[in-house]
Order: C-alpha cells, then sequence, then structure tokens
C-alpha cells in the first residue's frame, strides 16, 4: 500500500475503495522528523517558547483531525508549516489585543544578566523583525529560516512569487537600516 493511502473501505458496490489522504503513521514520520524545524519557526514568529510548543502542537493536531483533506501526503509537511504560520498570527492577535486591554508596557532591553554581545545582538534583530510589517516577517522567516524556496513561501503564504521577491527585498532594506541604526 502506498504511503498516504489508508486501508480499504467497502464501497457501496462490494468492492474495495482506497481512501486517499495522510496517514497516521505519515503524520507521526513528519512529527518525528519536523517537529524541531516548525518550532524554530513558530519561534521565529512568536517570541515565547511555550506559546511556540502550543502553536506547533494544536499545528499537528488540526492536521491530524483534517488528514483525509490533505490529499498528496508528500504536502503534508507544507500544509503544517502553513497552519504554523497561521497559528502564529492568530497567538499574536491575541497579545495585542490583550496588551491594548491591559495598557502594560512590554520591556525593551534584556536583563542584565543576559549582557552577552551575541545576546544582545539576537535581541536587537528579533526588535526589527517585529518592526517589519507581518507579510515582510513571514517571507523572511520562511524563506530564511526554513530554508524554503521561493516558490515554497508562495505557496504557503498564497502569494505570488513576484510579492515573495518584494516582500523580501523590502524587508531586508528596512532590517538593515534597523540593525544599523542599534549599532
Amino acid at each position: 500500500m502506498r504511503v498516504g493511502a489508508e486501508q480499504p473501505a467497502e464501497g457501496d458496490n462490494g468492492k474495495a475503495a482506497e481512501v486517499i489522504g495522510t496517514t497516521v503513521d505519515h503524520l507521526t514520520e513528519t512529527y518525528q522528523a519536523h517537529y524541531r524545524s516548525l518550532l524554530g519557526l513558530a519561534a521565529l514568529l512568536l517570541d515565547d517558547t511555550a506559546s511556540c510548543e502550543d502553536v506547533v502542537q494544536e499545528a499537528f493536531i488540526r492536521v491530524h483531525s483534517a488528514r483525509k483533506r490533505v490529499r498528496d501526503p508528500d504536502k503534508t509537511l507544507a500544509y503544517l508549516r502553513q497552519t504554523v504560520v497561521n497559528l502564529s498570527r492568530s497567538a499574536l492577535r491575541r497579545r495585542i489585543l490583550s496588551m491594548k486591554l491591559l495598557a502594560k508596557p512590554m520591556p525593551d532591553m534584556a536583563s542584565a544578566e543576559e549582557g552577552a554581545y551575541e545576546l544582545l545582538e539576537r535581541d536587537q534583530l528579533k526588535a526589527a523583525m517585529r518592526r517589519l510589517q507581518r507579510r515582510q516577517r513571514e517571507v523572511l522567516v520562511l524563506r530564511y529560516f526554513a530554508d524554503m524556496t521561493e516558490a515554497q513561501v508562495a505557496e504557503t503564504l498564497g502569494i505570488s512569487v513576484g510579492s515573495v521577491k518584494a516582500f523580501g527585498s523590502r524587508g531586508l532594506a528596512a532590517l538593515r537600516v534597523a540593525m544599523k541604526a542599534t549599532t
């Protein structure tokens, strides 16, 4: 039996009908192989480990629930990436709303204990990334962290390859300016 096909089910005419979709075994293999990379993707879109883990776990749960709709098992990872991006967006929306309601200022700098130069530079990069437009940030994260091609980024975000190039170019330019301003 090929990957992505579940056990045959009896059809109306008594013949075995193949049910197409991602199998639980294939999803389990995908989980084992790509959990860390999806966690890293979420970490670049969000800023705390607990939320990242929640987003990735929720993505796997949702794909598991909809596994019969993933017709091509080779697209399971792309479906998971898209789900992680969408759930990260939702988490950020909830945070923004709660920050508006609480009006609680967020700290701008890392604590003195984290004063190592590498951590400071990473914090500056994260801050610069947060100031980018949402699409620019998503394109840069998928393109350079997830190491996706422009075509894969376009498919994941549902935009054209030209838009990926434009958002990427503008995002990199904005990051260069922001990083020069902090040095």
